[in-house]
């Protein structure tokens, strides 16, 4: 006997797709993510591809019609912690986290008032802080703060729940566990960045002012730590000088073997970011700018920019000088010429790795590099499934849809 019911696992944009593809036909989907919110990553930028929209843009027109649709069941806080049966009839061990805080939430903030401890936000990846009481982003799905007790003394989470006059702080909330039934999983548990304290020969993390992609993005964003101004970390001045260094960690053998798609597009994304924001000269180290379709338009009037030096070269390392700033050594790969350049700042272009990396899939089965591979009955969706962009992670969690449709439709 089938059970007609869908899991997705990860609440990104692929699993939301995917989700709302199948809930709108009819179907019964449980959405588990493991963030307080939905939206994964996208929800992290400034703007995506294509059109370079804000996030909000397409995620609050999903979010509506998750919320329109009764079909759609959203867990947050949670991980899959097994999966057992077969196809059209699995048994689904899901554990939830304790938010702390109940639907009786209005999002007011007091409890983030009453808060006095401050820690590194994970959803800035550390360029920015915030309260043990804490929203992550103006426009989180669910709209419901959370706790962190962990971080919080006993009087802390007293003055917390004393601050809310709604009644929504509840500290009696406990861990939890949800089994269920489901017919058919599409995995879309998204990816993560490349650790860049591997990356130990520029400078593993540890160079004041050096920073990720991902990191840079936050900063430029208007719901960043630096309300989209960017600053270096050290010292919150204006650079006047920063590079760029793509592959960092991708087309490695030491890392990542694999191209991860979307580098090159945001650097020149990221080029853009700075030049509209102040004068500051800009230099991409690059192996090769790879720009796939219709995006070769937006390389060929990046780089018309005057401020903007692409240099084709690979570089072997980064250091600080007495003062903070970034020594850049590399070779031009077109002149043989080896310098060290000095900057303000350095964003490195860490590569995508799926989540399940190092870990043992949701559901399913996962290749060398942790991408899942598609069984029977389990379907993986967007960066779970390979390194896609906005566009193509929309059109994959259609697809995993379809496919987990015709599963339980078929047995």
């Amino acid at each position: 006997m089938s059970n007609n019911s869908i899991l997705v696992v990860g609440g990104g944009f692929a699993g939301i797709t995917a989700a709302l593809e199948a809930a709108e036909i009819g179907y019964e989907v449980y959405i588990v993510e493991t963030n307080p919110y939905l939206g994964g990553r996208v929800a992290q930028l400034n703007q995506y591809f294509p059109k370079l929209c804000p996030p909000s843009c397409g995620l609050e027109i999903q979010f509506q019609r998750i919320k329109n649709n009764p079909n759609v069941k959203v867990i947050t806080m949670a991980d899959v912690a097994s999966v057992s049966g077969s196809v059209g009839d699995y048994d689904v061990k899901v554990t939830q986290r304790p938010r702390y805080v109940n639907e009786k939430c209005t999002a007011c903030g007091d409890c983030e008032k009453a808060a006095s401890t401050t820690v590194e936000s994970e959803f800035d990846f550390g360029v920015g802080t915030r309260k043990t009481a804490y929203k992550t982003h103006p426009f989180m799905f669910p709209m419901r703060y959370v706790i962190d007790a962990d971080n919080a003394s006993d009087s802390e989470l007293e003055s917390i729940k004393n601050a809310c006059p709604y009644d929504a702080v509840d500290l009696d909330d406990a861990p939890k566990t949800i089994d269920l039934k489901v017919g058919a999983i599409v995995v879309a548990t998204g990816w993560k960045p490349y650790d860049v304290s591997k990356l130990t020969k520029l400078g593993g993390g540890k160079l004041k002012n050096v920073v990720t992609n991902m990191q840079f993005e936050r900063l430029c964003a208007p719901n960043g730590p630096t309300n989209g101004k960017i600053e270096r970390p050290s010292d919150g001045a204006e650079p006047k000088k920063i590079a760029f260094v793509q592959c960092a960690g991708s087309r490695d053998q030491n890392h990542l073997n694999y191209c991860s798609y979307i580098c090159c597009m945001a650097s020149l994304k990221h080029v853009r970011y700075t030049r509209e924001r102040s004068d500051a000269a800009v230099t991409v180290y690059y192996i090769d700018l790879r720009t796939p379709g219709r995006y070769a338009k937006f390389k060929s009037l990046t780089e018309q920019d005057e401020k903007l030096s692409l240099v084709k070269g690979k570089v072997a390392g980064i250091v600080e000088d007495a003062q903070g700033n970034p020594v850049v050594t590399v070779e031009n790969a077109l002149t043989g010429i080896k310098t060290d350049e000095k900057f303000d700042m350095v964003v490195l272009a860490t590569g995508m790795e799926p989540s399940c990396a190092g870990l043992q899939a949701a559901a399913g089965t996962a290749d060398e590099d942790g991408f899942v591979i598609d069984g029977e009955g389990i379907f993986a969706a967007g960066c779970a499934k390979q390194p896609l962009d906005v566009m193509k992670t929309a059109q994959s969690g259609t697809a995993a849809a379809m496919k987990a449709i015709q599963t339980v439709v078929g047995r």
